[in-house]
């Protein structure tokens, strides 16, 4: 297999972007990032786009030929193709670009991730968004995602103890990054008692720990990385692309405070890499609930299971810290539409990577890690780059 790099990068704001339409937010995006790359758009040789939910938020699926349409790419006839898996549809989007490229198929890919998820309303939105989760066992009886991550919250305090205090600290942090970003949903800081006196959405999760509704995309060029240097100064190698899944029921896990798909998915790529955990300069996790942050850094092997919840409390995933952790906001802060999130991470950790990232640069950051959760855990896609 080839190594792979990424030479183009391209986010928009997320947030409620009442003037874009899905189509016009994912031109955006997939201009920058040919912007970026220095490349002319009949470079490129494929489309994988990650989306979860166009046909329920804006009554459209088939989203890969409506992107290639928009951006007046038909004459070409390039290969395209939409991926759905959850909240992980932009981080599998972005394995089959790797693998695509990994492969010898292509030499010039685009992957990209878009969701416009404000144009229906919360009970629509809340319910579109429980089909992530299984269905039958979980939606049905009224189980909705932030229910199933209090659940596991909620076990995670019973079994070792971690407090609503650390579920806050990891919201204030998360929020003091998303100031410094100007893309960010939320631009402001919060205190702890912001977090601990807002309203509960279910307990112990208050608002604050909640990612919001977003719309927005990202979009990532990505070519061989032996040809990488003709387009970029410092292009990021792709080190380790690896999906990893679960049973879909939280229930139906031998223990509700691990995601096995994120424990394997991390050890397969941290393998694959040739990296250790105390390699890694910084990480995007997948954050939606600020249990789910405390949790991914335990099933990464970042921390012992059970004391996640002291690192950001210690201040050693704030920037500044041994590991900086969401250096963007986070799902939290910086926002969450759906299928754009897992390719935001990417276009974070590129960032920092280049030298890049401005106010929240990450000194000397060399190797990155992204990790994005489908669901409730029932898909995770784990990504290592670095800078050769």
């Amino acid at each position: 297999m080839r190594d792979v790099a990424i030479i183009g990068i391209g986010v928009t704001e997320f947030g409620e972007l009442w003037n874009e339409s899905l189509r016009d937010i994912g031109l955006r995006a997939g201009l920058l990032a040919i912007q970026d790359a220095h490349i002319k758009s009949r470079e490129l040789e494929a489309l994988f786009t990650g989306n979860f939910a166009g046909g329920r938020f804006i009554g459209q699926n088939h989203i890969s030929a409506m992107t290639l349409d928009h951006s007046g790419m038909v004459p070409a006839h390039i290969a395209g193709a939409q991926l759905q898996v959850a909240d992980a549809s932009g981080g599998a989007a972005l394995h089959m670009g790797f693998l695509a490229i990994a492969s010898g198929l292509y030499d010039m890919v685009m992957v990209g991730g878009a969701e416009k998820m404000t144009d229906v309303d919360e009970a629509e939105t809340t319910d579109t968004l429980a089909t992530t989760a299984d269905r039958q066992w979980e939606a049905f009886p009224g189980a909705t995602i932030p229910a199933l991550y209090a659940m596991m919250a909620k076990k995670h305090m019973q079994d070792y103890g971690t407090t609503r205090e650390d579920l806050a600290h990891v919201a204030v942090k998360n929020h003091a990054h998303g100031a410094l970003n100007p893309k960010a949903q939320f631009r402001s800081k919060i205190t702890m008692e912001d977090v601990l006196g807002a309203t509960m959405v279910a307990d112990p999760l208050t608002v604050y720990d909640c990612c919001p509704v977003s719309d927005g995309g990202a979009a990532l060029v990505l070519c061989p990385f032996e040809k990488a240097k003709k387009y970029a100064d410092r292009p990021v190698k792709i080190s380790a692309s690896v999906i990893a899944t679960d049973a879909l029921a939280v229930h139906s896990r031998p223990d509700m405070t691990v995601m096995g798909s994120t424990v394997w998915a991390g050890k397969r790529a941290l393998k694959m890499s040739g990296h250790k955990t105390e390699d890694i300069d910084i990480a995007e996790v997948h954050d939606s609930y600020t249990i789910g942050e405390i949790m991914a850094l335990e099933d990464l092997g970042f921390a012992p299971k059970g004391k996640g919840g002291s690192m950001a409390r210690e201040g050693i995933t704030a920037l500044g810290g041994k590991m900086p952790v969401n250096t963007s906001g986070g799902l939290k802060a910086r926002g969450h539409p759906v299928g754009a999130t897992g390719v935001a991470q990417v276009v974070e950790l590129v960032q920092q990577l280049r030298g890049e990232a401005g106010e929240r640069q990450v000194k000397d950051a060399r190797v990155g890690l992204a990790q994005n959760v489908g669901g409730t855990g029932g898909t995770c896609v784990v990504h290592i780059l670095e800078v050769v």
